[in-house]
């Protein structure tokens, strides 16, 4: 099995060299890798070319189109039966692609999807990130980690699918938030099988401060009802639960500030849970608190973008749009 390794960046040349480094480093070498550089003012092709002599490397450079059309372009250039889609802010352990292989070669499944993990040299905000981003207390175990529905959709910065998939489907729609799981809901729908594999794991450094993510979730929240226009089987009641909850913040701060304070203990109780939770997990009480913050502006921005698209997009019947988009790749 011939594998593809495609990476679409912006402006992020040393993300682009700790990634190369990483797939140096692993244990299965037999693999190409392709960069696409995605209108990017500061190119790492200067990184590629240091790692010319250490991988089988190739380096494009196109007009700044989204995430989904560079991954796309990388696809049509690259030349494996088996493409593997990353991140340009992710790491590799050593045993990535050998497990990946492996996996494959016992089970094959047309497309598959990893989970991501914060490893322990992360700042502290990257794994408090990290941990509202996985936890099953604040995703609901549904964002790439977890089996627990009837059809596993990988998510793109841990992806990959046969060429096959990317013929028959067309490859990543011309969305910049949703597209992966556009793109998993379209390979599912055409009868291809998907699984996860656990093993097949990422770190993910999420290079990001409060601003940037509550950006990004909120676009998130955005994408949701986007994708929900385009495919309505695929709206499900948890995903309701981010603007439930957001609504519910709300409510308790004016029932707090009109009837009485000790309205705000269960806003208390519930960070306190989820304090101990990251803290525990991550070893470091400092991660607690800072995931309790963390947590919140990744429920509270995706139930706002939810709620602002769900009335544009269903009430008043506006076109798909999305928020932020200079700083999309932030």
């Amino acid at each position: 099995m011939q594998l593809s390794i495609i990476i679409p960046v912006f402006n992020r040349p040393q993300e682009v060299r700790d990634l190369l480094e990483s797939l140096t480093n692993q244990t299965d070498p037999d693999f190409e890798v392709l960069v696409v550089e995605d209108g990017s003012t500061d190119r790492c092709e200067s990184e590629v070319d240091a790692f010319s002599t250490r991988l089988h490397i190739r380096y494009r450079y196109r007009e700044n189109s989204g995430p989904g059309r560079a991954r796309n372009a990388g696809s049509a250039f690259s030349s494996g039966d088996y493409l593997i889609f990353l991140d340009s802010d992710c790491v590799l352990p050593p045993h990535y692609v050998q497990t990946v292989r492996q996996s494959l070669s016992q089970d094959y499944s047309d497309a598959f999807g990893g989970p991501d993990r914060a490893r322990e040299d992360f700042s502290p905000m990257q794994r408090a990130i990290n941990y509202s981003m996985t936890s099953f207390f604040t995703t609901g175990g549904i964002r790439g980690g977890n089996e627990r529905f009837e059809k596993f959709h990988p998510r793109s910065f841990n992806m990959g699918f046969s060429r096959i998939v990317f013929e028959k489907t067309g490859g990543f729609a011309a969305m910049r938030f949703g597209e992966d799981i556009d793109m998993s809901i379209r390979i599912i729908g055409m009868g291809f099988t998907t699984r996860l594999i656990k093993e097949a794991y990422v770190y993910h450094r999420r290079r990001t401060t409060l601003r940037r993510f509550f950006k990004q979730v909120y676009n998130s929240g955005v994408a949701r009802i986007n994708l929900y226009k385009r495919h309505p089987y695929s709206l499900r009641a948890v995903h309701f639960a981010p603007a439930a909850f957001t609504v519910g913040v709300a409510l308790i701060l004016v029932l707090a500030v009109l009837l009485s304070p000790y309205f705000l203990l269960l806003l208390g109780v519930h960070a306190a849970f989820i304090a101990a939770d990251a803290g525990a997990r991550n070893r470091n009480l400092f991660i607690g608190p800072l995931a309790v913050v963390t947590s919140y502006t990744q429920l509270i921005g995706y139930g706002l973008g939810f709620m602002h698209a769900f009335m544009a997009r269903i009430i008043f019947g506006q076109q798909e749009f999305s928020m932020f988009q200079r700083s999309f790749y932030n």
